[in-house]
């Protein structure tokens, strides 16, 4: 089982010392998302400053860009890391497609699959030198002249993964990913009844079996080696799954675990900016049941007992710069101590 850890930086030239300090850790992967930074950037730097780690967005925002735009940065990254890059691709949600991004929004699942399509489109036409012809419902791309073609990348194409909640898009990233990156919102029940039942519809579309696939899942972390740094934790733990609760994209989960009624209060008060409200609603029932809670030695036992045998990497988010303490859960997560 490989493990991962977020790289949360203010400049991407932090990149260079953060990613090293990760890869010196032991960390298998480290991923960055599209929040209030490019996540690409970052992994630029990282992919010369590092040897063994994997470099992944998790996620950038996909309905953003265009398959063009897009498999250039993969190529690039694959280029630049000698293979390590995995390009994560999330939908978001409509309001931020359409109002942050001035994007169009239309049928998410239909539109990853024929995205992640062109794209793989394109980086055939760059191997093999044949005519780009591909068209979608959403993507048309038939012009590839020699000035604009790299040829064909020695490390190959990066790995795709695609996050996923909903059954559609679940189906998706069996059929047409290379991997699930699962949303830190999530409970091994919702895994086992829904999650992997659709992967099992994609893997049978595509002719794939469970061991061409990977799955990768983030948990929402809250120890410390202080009474105080672990209150701190939890607090910022209950916040975040307020957050998520709160979009209606995310409800099924809390559905499944009979919290679906909170979701309308927390996406009212979110409205409002009430953030410190929202995570008061957070029970401690809620909090050990979607985060994972305690003791380093704790946390990392729950956190293997999670994965059972259904996920092949994970992602232990700790909301605070303890590079230490994350390597400490992480090995023994992986050593089973």
């Amino acid at each position: 089982m490989k493990v991962d850890a977020s790289m949360l930086t203010q400049n991407p030239s932090e990149a260079a010392s953060a990613a090293a300090d990760l890869e010196r850790c032991g960390l298998d992967g480290v991923y960055t998302f599209e929040g209030q930074h490019d996540p690409f950037l970052p992994l630029a730097v990282a992919s010369e400053n590092t040897e063994k780690l994997e470099l992944i967005t998790a996620i950038a925002v996909a309905f953003a860009r265009n398959p063009m735009i897009l498999a250039n940065l993969g190529y690039d990254l694959n280029l630049m890391s000698k293979g390590r890059f995995i390009l994560g691709l999330g939908s978001q949600i409509k309001p931020h497609i359409e109002r942050r991004y001035s994007m169009p929004w239309s049928k998410p699942a239909a539109r990853m699959r024929e995205m992640v399509q062109a794209m793989r489109a394109i980086w055939a036409s760059w191997s093999t030198g044949e005519r780009l012809d591909f068209q979608g419902d959403f993507y048309t791309h038939t012009m590839m002249t020699p000035v604009f073609n790299p040829g064909p990348n020695p490390y190959g194409n990066p790995r795709v993964f695609i996050a996923a909640i909903g059954r559609l898009m679940t189906e998706v990233a069996g059929e047409v990913g290379d991997g699930i990156l699962l949303h830190p919102l999530n409970t091994p029940g919702f895994v086992a009844e829904h999650t992997l039942p659709a992967l099992q519809l994609g893997w049978e579309k595509s002719g794939r079996k469970r061991e061409d696939f990977e799955i990768s899942c983030q948990f929402m972390v809250a120890t410390g080696e202080t009474e105080e740094e672990f209150e701190s934790a939890k607090a910022l733990v209950r916040n975040q799954i307020a957050f998520y609760g709160s979009t209606p994209a995310y409800k099924p989960v809390l559905d499944h675990c009979g919290w679906g009624d909170l979701q309308p209060t927390l996406r009212d008060l979110s409205k409002e900016g009430k953030w410190q409200a929202m995570g008061g609603l957070i029970s401690d029932e809620m909090l050990h049941t979607i985060g994972v809670i305690g003791t380093p030695e704790e946390v990392a036992a729950e956190i293997r007992d999670r994965r059972s045998d259904n996920v092949d990497r994970v992602s232990p988010t700790m909301y605070m710069t303890n590079n230490d303490l994350l390597a400490k859960v992480a090995r023994m997560i992986r050593d089973g101590q």
